[in-house]
């Protein structure tokens, strides 16, 4: 039974149910929980996969395709151009440093330089999968910080395909003979091998040119004819199509599939299905992410690990330490802040996926002895594993008390636990707020993870804390016991929920106000039990509308006083619709009878006259009224 796929479902989907919750429960991210779970259910612990994990494993690495596709999705192709420098220029010094230092130390310790070479190179790699997978959950991502990971990986994974082209070069070993038995081998079968190196650098460029086209004169136009048929399957099976298609191709010319499947995003980022694509394929790349955690997981030998703990241990922990100095020497060399050179050094500091990858075609291409391709295959899960809870500790016991928390001397009125108001977020929202409030005397304690607004923050004179605003130990330091008020301005919706959430539970007497990025959010907020909900969208919205009332000849008090209508008949709206099933034939109804009921509400307001005489900031009338002769 054991053999059974269902079997095998089953068990993987009951790890992630019963392990991503309890990780969650206790403060920890969801990829601890996945790799929790595959150790877990792993051949060494209950034994319920065995062998078959490998494969298991290489089928999830599909998962970090589809997610570097939807990464590529959220940047425009001017953005990605823009970029150039910091993938080059971090990502280079990075490998440089990692791979001279890590090549030393293996020579050092007896290895032959075709092995330290090859080992080298699999260190360097970080794990895309698990970095980005944070950056996300803790919506890093727009940060500096999320910035310069991004280009390190980036240019991790480019650099793969050069790495996968020198191996060969290091063996006696006809790569020919190497077969289709496995994934990695199968991995370097593609149609250009046996063609000189000048014809596949051209066939590589043409490559990436036949994507770019294809994304704006097939993909584009396929999806549009998929639209007009309505089933949203359809459009859902044309996601993956596109993504296969793509990681398909950039395997067949000797690329990294990944890559292929990113640069596809990049050039569909513009088109009118990027939200489109990005919603049919979120579920898949969540549960592939998930398998790939757990497949991790299920793929550490405990056996060679009790068999060598000592030279285990000092591998990983030595591989460790050696990327995180070089990463965080990088980050101080591009002049990052402390609190994002800890957090960078840190995050990229495991080994990553592309590792299995390499080390295995070095196996089989005897460059690699047995023993030494399970010692650096364990070393490389257990790193792995051990990413997430290094990252906690980093961010719960060493920042802060390394400079993360920042704040300006001032009076003793100014001290964060005398503000009765705390506002969490200063971008472009928040700092509206906070601007304005400080306008009118009122002092708020500011929290933001973005350590380079908090500079600017501390520069204005705000009281600053740097950091997590989720994190109850941050709160407390900000004052929230003693506070009134708390003004969420996060940009992140699932940030706004866990904090509300945490508020709410711990903090009761706290009155919140909370930024709500669509109608969906405030509906969830809402019914949370936040009272003071604020759209970011809607006052925006109808002052436009109010606008081009104005310029088509409206009475401007008139169009004040409808505006004012609108928005409070539409927050009226908002209150009774919250509780209403959203997926549903019966939603949609009622959406729409309210929306003719605010319509009929505005009309009869005109109609009982009741801004018919509202002539006081028109200037005309001014004039007409002035020039009546008394």
């Amino acid at each position: 039974m054991s053999g059974s796929i269902l079997f095998q479902a089953i068990i993987f989907l009951a790890g992630a149910i019963i392990c991503v919750p309890i990780a969650k429960r206790f403060g920890l991210s969801s990829v601890l929980g996945y790799l929790m779970a595959g150790i877990l259910i792993g051949p060494y612990v209950l034994g319920f996969v065995g062998e078959e994990g490998d494969d298991i494993l290489h089928f999830a690495e599909f998962g970090v395709v589809i997610m570097l596709f939807l990464i590529g999705l959220e940047i425009e192709p001017k953005s990605f151009w823009k970029m150039r420098k910091s993938i080059v220029g971090m990502g280079g010094a990075q490998l440089i440093a990692t791979l001279t230092l890590s090549y030393v130390a293996f020579s050092y310790y007896g290895y032959d330089w075709k092995v330290s070479l090859v080992i080298s190179m699999a260190v360097v790699l970080s794990s895309t999968a698990i970095v980005l997978q944070t950056l996300k959950e803790k919506g890093l991502m727009e940060t500096n910080y999320g910035a310069a990971s991004f280009s390190i990986l980036l240019f991790q994974d480019i650099i793969v395909i050069p790495m996968l082209a020198i191996i060969p070069l290091l063996s006696s070993k006809d790569v020919s003979d190497i077969g289709t038995a496995g994934h990695e081998g199968e991995l370097q079968t593609y149609l250009l091998e046996d063609l000189p190196i000048g014809v596949q650098g051209f066939a590589v460029i043409l490559s990436v040119v036949l994507v770019i086209l294809a994304g704006r004169y097939l993909f584009v136009p396929m999806l549009r004819l998929v639209a007009k048929a309505k089933v949203r399957e359809l459009l859902s099976a044309s996601a993956l199509i596109i993504v296969l298609g793509l990681a398909l191709v950039m395997e067949l010319v000797g690329l990294s599939p990944a890559l292929g499947a990113f640069l596809g995003g990049v050039v569909l980022a513009t088109s009118e299905f990027k939200h489109e694509l990005e919603s049919n394929l979120e579920p898949f790349k969540g549960l592939l992410l998930g398998l790939f955690f757990m497949a991790v997981g299920a793929s550490i030998n405990f056996i060679i690990i009790a068999d060598n703990p000592i030279m285990i241990s000092g591998l990983v922990l030595g591989v460790i330490l050696l990327k995180a100095v070089v990463i965080f020497g990088v980050a101080a060399l591009f002049r990052l802040k402390m609190d994002q050179r800890l957090l960078l050094a840190v995050g990229l500091a495991q080994v990553g996926e592309f590792a299995f990858v390499l080390l295995s075609f070095a196996f089989q291409l005897n460059i690699l002895d047995r023993e030494q391709l399970d010692m650096m295959l364990v070393v490389t899960a257990v790193s792995m594993t051990l990413a997430p809870i290094l990252g906690m500790i980093n961010e719960r016991l060493i920042l802060p008390r390394i400079g993360t928390r920042e704040s300006e001397e001032r009076t003793m009125d100014h001290i964060a636990r005398s503000h009765k108001t705390i506002l969490v977020g200063f971008g472009h929202f928040g700092s509206t707020v906070g601007r304005f409030l400080r306008s009118h005397g009122i002092e708020a304690t500011i929290l933001d993870h973005d350590s380079n607004r908090v500079d600017l923050l501390r520069k204005m004179g705000f009281e600053v804390y740097y950091g997590d605003a989720t994190r109850p130990d941050l709160l407390e330091s900000a004052g929230i016991e003693e506070a009134e008020l708390l003004i969420s301005a996060v940009d992140n919706p699932d940030t706004t929920l866990t904090l509300v959430e945490l508020v709410k539970e711990k903090y009761p007497h706290v009155k919140i106000m909370a930024r709500a990025k669509g109608r969906y959010d405030a509906y969830e907020l809402l019914n949370m039990g936040v009272q003071h909900v604020y759209r970011e969208s809607l006052e925006s919205s109808v002052k436009l509308a109010g606008d081009v009332l104005a310029h088509m000849g409206f009475r401007k008090y008139s169009i004040l006083r409808q505006a004012q209508n609108f928005i409070k008949y539409d927050e009226e709206s908002l209150r009774r619709m919250a509780d209403q099933p959203k997926d549903t034939e019966e939603y949609i109804f009622q959406a729409r009878e309210e929306i003719q009921q605010q319509e009929k509400l505005l009309e009869d307001d005109l109609k009982r006259g009741i801004i018919d005489d509202d002539h006081h900031w028109d200037s005309a009338e001014m004039r007409r009224q002035k020039s009546k002769p008394k």
